[in-house]
């Protein structure tokens, strides 16, 4: 806590914290002052006691202990502490933005590394972390689809259900209709100028609640630009299956409805684009980047809080502290 506390702490005064080096050679002086005032007392009055230690001689230290942290708060006051924080401030429309990821079992093929679904959803998380001013939203799908994040301006949270996306989460299959028509769903209700769909997939349409061309005119009606990307490399592709002994990967062709992906893209203004490798996918959605630039200035200014109040704070009481001590449990009577 002091470390996360500290790490948000600047001292306008740095200096005055060298004289922190001073408290212990303080300490030391007044320790040995009062020693020899102590000495003096028994010697001019009980010299004739033998000496016994207790749990009062032995802690005979707390009040100058006290006083010398009272002095290091003070000093750490001066130095003047202060928490700065950083505080974006962004003027102008952005773009109201739904990534529709395919998961089904195909995106674990091998063509690309470890496999499509990962590299997918790496590239994704760079392309959010990106989107400064925009909301974004996250909807995946195979034979359903299930929208995992709402329109949102909070990158952290969309990369939170980045990170939580695997394949099993949904009933396998490739219900390309159904992903995009969840997607225009989440899109709807925004009163933005620009809504766009980022619909990615490696496969064919197999069927689910909505067929594609119905989809497709759902974008169109409601003024939505969908982006379509193939996902997988050309001919073979190393695909897993479940075996007695395990899984095994097993070459078989890739197969992209491309002319389905294009007509989409085309028919809502947007543009297709195929990936054959991680490097590719990458460099699709650097190009979508530059396309869809929203219409925001962010201006960044350091908010400054004053934190000495609770050094001061603490050295009052500790000089308290240590009167109240002094004047009582370890008062000398002479």
């Amino acid at each position: 806590m002091i470390t996360q506390y500290l790490h948000h702490i600047r001292f306008d005064w740095p200096w005055v914290l060298w004289l922190l080096l001073l408290v212990p050679l303080w300490a030391r002086w007044a320790w040995r002052r009062r020693r020899r005032r102590q000495s003096s007392f028994k010697h001019t009055h009980l010299a004739w006691v033998p000496a016994r230690r207790n749990w009062r001689s032995r802690l005979a230290a707390t009040p100058l202990v006290l006083q010398a942290l009272a002095m290091a708060s003070l000093l750490v006051a001066l130095a003047k502490p202060a928490h700065y924080e950083a505080i974006e401030i962004t003027n102008g429309d952005g773009i109201d933005i739904v990534l529709c990821l395919d998961v089904s079992g195909s995106m674990l093929a091998g063509d690309f590394l470890p496999n499509r679904l990962s590299a997918s959803l790496d590239v994704a998380r760079r392309f959010v972390e990106g989107r400064k001013g925009d909301r974004i939203g996250l909807v995946i799908f195979s034979g359903q689809s299930l929208a995992l994040c709402p329109l949102t301006s909070d990158r952290e949270a969309v990369l939170q259900q980045l990170q939580q996306v695997e394949y099993g989460q949904l009933e396998d299959g490739t219900s390309i209709g159904t992903g995009l028509a969840s997607a225009v769903a989440r899109l709807k209700p925004a009163k933005t100028a620009s809504r766009v769909i980022i619909l990615l997939t490696d496969g064919e349409d197999t069927g689910g609640f909505l067929f594609p061309d119905a989809a497709k005119q759902l974008a169109m009606q409601y003024g939505m630009k969908v982006y379509t990307i193939g996902v997988g490399s050309n001919g073979l592709a190393p695909m897993p299956y479940q075996t007695d002994r395990g899984v095994e990967m097993r070459q078989e062709q890739v197969t992209i409805d491309e002319p389905l992906l294009t007509d989409i893209a085309n028919s809502t203004g947007g543009r297709y684009f195929r990936a054959t490798n991680k490097n590719a996918l990458d460099s699709i959605y650097t190009a979508i980047d530059r396309l869809e630039k929203s219409n925001v200035q962010s201006r960044i200014f350091n908010k400054r809080t004053d934190e000495y109040e609770p050094w001061v704070g603490a050295a009052i009481v500790l000089l308290l502290l240590s009167v109240l001590l002094e004047v009582t449990v370890f008062k000398i009577v002479g």
